[in-house]
């Protein structure tokens, strides 16, 4: 066992600092700490150490060059356990290693070395380890040896890939136990009992999402790149601020149609009630064909839209034309359906292709003019953004560190978010308190007509709405697709005296905020305190010890193919500039070169 009484080398601390240790009757705890402590001053020195003598009692080493008397002495004290140096020639005579390379920077000592950097930052990668290696002790390492020893340095951290295999059953038992009420399962598949899939909710998020987030659900997956690949699956609800509310989380073998299906069955059940309790559940997702069987198998019941940034940049790819890109958005957002057969019709004019794409992506699937469900303003996936960081920054640990850094990160959002919650003494969230003034705002250009006790004309220089303050409907249709007061809906609440911000859904009250985050994540303790009794496989009883092994797939040899994904992916394109003289695009009338 390795004694840390002594300072472990770190790319933070030069070795130098070690060689004026080295004395006569200097002590040393074991024999391996002595023999790691020579290795470091023969690194600083340039020199190659070779090792006489090295049992229980003793250890000799000397200059590996003949003739050269640099030579020291290690003898164990009697009746304790510490190592004593007893004697030592330091003075070298031979030119010592004249390059870079040395015998001694061995990848246990590179593991050793890094160890500091790992465990502060799992992504310290091979190139940044072998450069500062370089720099900062003057010693070259192969790219193979730094990556090694950062994967020794990772598993005397955090555990092998296979230790936390099996250690799932374990783990899902703690959660279970620290956090009731959550949902924490593993299963195996085949005769070797290979990891399968894994499911963990906590009590916290389903107690938040059923009491207070608002009916909208956004499903997505990441790949993730560890030593045996696998799938991260996600739902993930919205809370009354608009920022994530991670539901469930899974990981999977391998993203499939089958298992899509067992995870939303597991979702159904977390839920507690029936589906068709549930008319108006909206989920959003790519539609890829695994999902969309599995959401009308368990939520027959729910609007299931695509994901905007997925359906506009395929129609961008397909027509690679900016003016119809524009008008594409225009139409995406168009409340009416007059409005976006408007919009459909104008980009028809310049293409007629634009007709058969709608065949293949049906507007009822996303646009806001025809979508039956209520997205309250949401039409990308904020999900992806969040999975695509948690595959980067965990996919080098092994399966139990990573959803404890998942746990971690979600306690920590829970935690802020209770706190900025009570510091809170309006109506509603800041993000909906903002929308609401600016709708109040423009209601003052507005006439209100009153027609009955529930019923108003808003007439403007535009147009006439109708707006029923019982039913919170308006003709715009802006009430009820965004669940906020539109200004027809507050010019016609501000003029009969009403609060305009009881009229908003309630998702969006600080109130409803504060219950998302009643509850907590409870830590989870340290792994030498777990009982190791398995589950069982898919089917089996849950109760029978087993021990799970790595699934079958393993990452290739080679390094993989980047694909980068931006920031700016996530965020609606720009408007692009119209010239309304010359009808091009990039400029505006001020700037236009042709004559008046």
């Amino acid at each position: 066992m390795e004694d840390h009484s002594l300072p472990a080398p770190d790319t933070s601390l030069s070795l130098t600092e070690y060689v004026l240790d080295l004395a006569i009757g200097q002590e040393f705890p074991d024999v391996e700490t002595c023999r790691r402590r020579l290795k470091n001053i023969a690194l600083v020195q340039h020199f190659d150490l070779r090792i006489v003598k090295s049992d229980r009692s003793r250890f000799i080493a000397k200059c590996s060059k003949e003739g050269c008397p640099w030579r020291v002495h290690v003898a164990k004290c009697p009746g304790v356990p510490t190592f004593t140096v007893r004697t030592l020639h330091g003075e070298h005579t031979c030119e010592g290693v004249l390059n870079l390379h040395h015998q001694q920077a061995s990848v246990g000592w590179v593991a050793r070395s890094v160890e500091a950097r790992v465990r502060d930052n799992p992504r310290y990668k091979p190139k940044e380890i072998l450069q500062d290696i370089r720099d900062q002790h003057g010693v070259a390492v192969s790219y193979m040896q730094a990556w090694r020893g950062k994967e020794r340095s990772m598993a005397a951290l955090h555990g092998t890939f296979e230790e936390g295999y099996r250690l799932l059953p374990a783990y899902c038992e703690q959660i279970r136990k620290t956090n009731p009420g959550s949902i924490a399962s593993v299963f195996a598949i085949g005769q070797e009992n290979c990891f399968h899939r894994l499911f963990i909710s906590y009590r916290a998020s389903i107690y938040g999402f059923i009491h207070a987030c608002r009916p909208l659900l956004e499903l997505d997956r990441a790949h993730l790149k560890g030593k045996y690949l696998g799938s991260l699956l996600c739902a993930a609800a919205v809370d009354a601020d608009d920022a994530l509310f991670p539901l469930a989380i899974a990981i999977v073998d391998v993203e499939s149609d089958e298992n899509w299906m067992w995870f939303m069955s597991e979702l159904r059940k977390l839920l507690g009630v029936s589906t068709d309790n549930m008319p108006r559940l909206t989920i959003l997702s790519e539609r890829q064909r695994g999902v969309v069987e599995a959401v009308e198998t368990h939520f027959p019941s729910a609007f299931h839209g695509f994901c905007l940034r997925y359906v506009s940049e395929n129609f961008r790819d397909t027509f690679k034309n900016a003016k119809l890109v524009n008008i594409f958005w225009n139409a995406v957002y168009a409340l009416t359906a007059v409005e976006f057969d408007s919009k459909i019709a104008e980009m028809a004019e310049i293409s007629q292709d634009v007709i058969p794409w709608f065949q293949h992506f049906p507007p009822q699937l996303w646009a806001v003019a025809y979508f039956e469900g209520v997205r309250y303003g949401h039409f990308t996936l904020g999900v992806t953004e969040l999975l695509y960081n948690w595959a980067l920054e965990c996919h080098e640990l092994p399966i139990v560190q990573m959803m404890e850094h998942i746990r971690h990160q979600l306690s920590s959002w829970y935690n802020d978010r209770r706190d900025m919650g009570m510091r809170w003494a309006s109506i509603l969230v800041p993000s909906a308190e903002k929308r609401v003034l600016e709708a109040m705002a423009d209601a003052r250009c507005y006439q209100v007509l009153r027609a009955n006790e529930v019923e108003f004309e808003i007439v403007s220089t535009e147009r006439t709405n109708i707006v029923d303050i019982q039913t919170r409907v308006c003709s715009c249709r802006r009430w009820h697709i965004y669940g906020l007061p539109c200004a027809h809906a507050a010019a016609a609440l501000m003029s009969c005296g009403h609060n305009v911000h009881l009229f908003a859904e309630p998702w969006f009250t600080v109130a409803s905020y504060r219950e998302s985050y009643t509850q907590m994540i409870n830590p989870i303790p340290d792994k030498s305190l777990w009982k190791e009794s398995g589950e069982g496989t898919e089917g089996g009883s849950a109760n029978v010890d087993i021990t799970i092994r790595p699934p079958k797939t393993r990452r290739p040899p080679g390094r993989p193919k980047k694909k980068v994904l931006r920031v700016e992916n996530f965020k609606r394109p720009k408007r692009v500039v119209q010239c309304g003289r010359c009808h091009m695009l990039g400029h505006s009338q001020k700037k236009c070169t042709l004559p008046s």
